[in-house]
């Protein structure tokens, strides 16, 4: 048996056709190819912790991509998107500890417009989500991927194929539409009867009072001046920190609610995200989107993003535009048709209660 060498660049390469998709179109580094690690890392670990599934990529990727190209947190954020985008499903799981871990979807389709379907799901062990040379004409865009199929024949040949349809409202479902103060009193009415916190080490909580534009610059521990409801993250031993709603009373938590409250199908940050939005809203400093023009002349709108936002608005964004991940200046942005621009706004003003920023002069 001959033994040779590769390089790093030819391990790279292999790698990308194992995933299925072209190494002369896609680098290894690319969003495409890292959330196509990660789908077929989860279809062989699943159940397991976001922790480990992203510690898994970053370990097989990073001596391939060279100093820098990847980051944990990064392959962490991709992780985040593909729950978004319906590909992996975050649960609860309870016995003696709370624990979250991820699970495969299963294989669907959602039809964008007639001939056009988003596709959803993983299958177990490796198995490609369409197995023939079908295959070859889905799009990967960013966490997403889709196929374009004759309008009449195309659900017929995606269950043909294993995929189930989910309706297009089912898939875009959200919450109603409610005042930002009507939605926190919900929660402050549960965490009145919430149980006691107990003694929590190296908590970190959300202040409230720091600006909507820097996410990242809002966690800190609490302080002796902090009474009040905070949205907190707590570690645990094993898997990603926990997300609950704190009542503290001079920098102590004393109540304690655990998210996902309303439906344990979602991952508990979406709740949370939401709470935050309109705790926001209701201080008079909402949450953000700066809405520009994109690059196609006349044909496409750029949002940009500051914070973060819950899976049923990422659904939605995914649903009529194209996310193109981190931009200048913004957390993550989004590029949809100019024709669905009007409605982007209207939905994140009547669901997060955000309030449009201007783009600075030439941006």
């Amino acid at each position: 048996m001959q033994i040779s060498q590769l390089t790093a660049e030819t391990a790279a390469a292999a790698a990308i056709r194992t995933l299925g998709l072209d190494p002369d179109i896609i680098d290894l580094t690319s969003f495409e190819a890292l959330a196509a690690a990660l789908r077929r890392a989860a279809s062989f670990l699943c159940p397991t912790s976001p922790g480990r599934l992203a510690d898994a990529v970053y370990g097989a990727v990073h001596p391939l991509a060279g100093a820098g190209a990847v980051t944990r947190s990064g392959i962490g954020e991709i992780l985040d998107e593909l729950v978004a985008s319906g590909d992996l499903l975050e649960l609860r799981r309870d016995n003696g500890r709370s624990a979250r871990l991820l699970y495969l979807a299963p294989p669907s389709f959602i039809e964008r417009h007639p001939g056009r379907f988003l596709l959803t799901g993983i299958r177990p062990f490796g198995v490609p989500l369409i197995l023939d040379d079908l295959a070859q004409t889905i799009d990967y865009e960013g966490p997403t991927r889709s196929i374009s199929l004759d309008a009449d024949d195309g659900p017929t040949q995606l269950r043909d194929r294993g995929l189930r349809c989910v309706a297009r409202e089912r898939w875009l479902a959200r919450p109603a539409i409610e005042a930002p103060t009507a939605f926190l009193d919900q929660f402050r009415v549960r965490l009145d009867t919430a149980a006691l916190a107990g003694h929590l080490e190296d908590i970190q909580i959300l202040d409230p009072a720091s600006s909507v534009r820097y996410y990242a610059g809002r966690w800190r521990p609490p302080a002796a001046s902090d009474t009040g409801d905070f949205i907190a993250r707590r570690p645990q031993a094993y898997g990603a920190d926990l997300w609950c709603l704190a009542r503290c009373e001079r920098g102590v938590p004393s109540r304690l609610l655990e998210w996902p409250v309303d439906n344990p199908v979602l991952p508990g940050r979406d709740e949370a995200w939401r709470y935050q939005a309109a705790v926001d809203a209701a201080r008079g400093v909402p949450q953000r989107f700066r809405r520009r023009a994109g690059d196609v002349a006349g044909g496409d709108v750029v949002f940009d993003f500051f914070s973060p936002l819950p899976s049923f608005a990422e659904r939605y964004l995914q649903f009529v535009g194209l996310p193109l991940g981190k931009t200048t200046g913004a957390l993550f942005s989004f590029r949809v048709p100019a024709a669905a621009a009007d409605g982007v706004g209207t939905f994140l003003i009547d669901m997060l209660w955000m309030t449009q920023e201007e783009a600075p002069h030439g941006v």
